[in-house]
């Protein structure tokens, strides 16, 4: 479903440069991608509200990844929500978009009074990367802290890479003439360039947890803070962008600093799931082990988290004891 007529910069990712301080970063419009995401799922109001900021800073942080690899976001958390998952799939040739999922685990009868990040308990924010057949995925972890998850993301880069980041984003319910009430989101990453050589934390910052003022000093320190006032100005109107194109957003923010930008990289909503990998997934059980995945229909049955697609099989046709190739 299409709300009203596609902005030309809805679902894309505009990287930029600011070569006056030495910063990077990306402008991220959301809207058909949240569409995709979220009607798969009946979530409550906080718990769209989490999936909606979790994609956002999956886009603009999987915007740098090479092609084919894939990055994915998780929180794991012993409060109402329990986990927050989501993937970004970079394309697999230059100009194709990238794809994004997501989705939510929690308790409904546990979700409490107040905003999204009350519903989230103690536990960490994980960021994995895979790079594709023969390399090690990666995958890094902080503690789950501030009042978003994006400042659990800026803890993460703080803690994990040493790169100074900040984010800025808006997201929530909007609506227009003749288009129902539906989600857009929009944000600004902001990233110190690494240098040649890692810098060294000057603090222990608060308490275990890193912060970017904590890697910087001198000449980076104030280039980092003078661009940050600057960012401080933005209106979330002006990060969801029904009216402002992202470059022109920039060079409101940041004329002063040199901003240049980059090709933008387009986003949808996209899947993995297939019926060829829920049976390769089941390839590794003996018949035994898919007689107890059986129901009392005589069916294997398998449910996508991030898209509800339903897979029905005959349990004769999955496992490494399979007698049957189809249905």
């Amino acid at each position: 479903m299409t709300y009203g007529t596609k902005i030309a910069w809805d679902d894309s990712v505009l990287p930029f440069q600011l070569d006056a301080s030495g910063m990077r970063g990306r402008v991220a419009r959301l809207d058909g991608v949240l569409d995709g995401i979220l009607k798969q799922h009946n979530y409550p109001v906080v718990v769209e509200a989490l999936v909606a900021e979790m994609a956002l800073l999956t886009a603009l942080i999987g915007q740098t990844i090479k092609l084919r690899w894939k990055l994915s976001l998780q929180v794991q958390s012993d409060g109402p929500v329990r986990m927050i998952a989501t993937d970004y799939y970079a394309p697999s040739v230059e100009g194709e978009p990238a794809r994004v999922r997501a989705y939510a685990s929690y308790d409904e009868d546990r979700l409490v009074s107040g905003g999204p990040m009350d519903q989230v308990g103690t536990g960490y924010f994980a960021v994995m990367l895979d790079q594709g057949e023969g390399n090690e995925p990666y995958k890094g972890i902080t503690s789950l802290t501030g009042d978003s998850l994006s400042d659990c993301a800026e803890a993460y880069f703080a803690q994990s890479e040493q790169l100074p980041t900040r984010f800025s984003l808006s997201f929530g319910r909007a609506s227009g003439p003749n288009e129902p009430e539906h989600w857009r989101a929009g944000g600004i990453m902001l990233q110190q360039m690494p240098k040649a050589s890692p810098r060294i934390a000057k603090s222990d910052g608060d308490g275990d947890i890193l912060k970017a003022s904590d890697l910087l000093d001198g000449e980076d320190g104030e280039n980092w803070n003078r661009v940050n006032v600057l960012l401080d100005t933005v209106e979330d109107m002006e990060l969801v962008g029904p009216s402002v194109t992202p470059a022109d957003l920039l060079v409101r923010l940041f004329h002063e600093e040199e901003p240049r930008v980059f090709d933008a990289q387009a986003v949808r909503f996209g899947c993995t799931c297939s019926e060829d990998r829920v049976r390769q997934s089941l390839s590794i059980y003996s018949a035994k082990d898919i007689g107890t995945m059986t129901n009392e229909n005589g069916r294997v049955t398998a449910d996508c988290q991030f898209c509800s697609a339903h897979y029905d099989l005959n349990p004769a046709s999955v496992g490494f004891e399979a007698t049957q190739t189809g249905d």
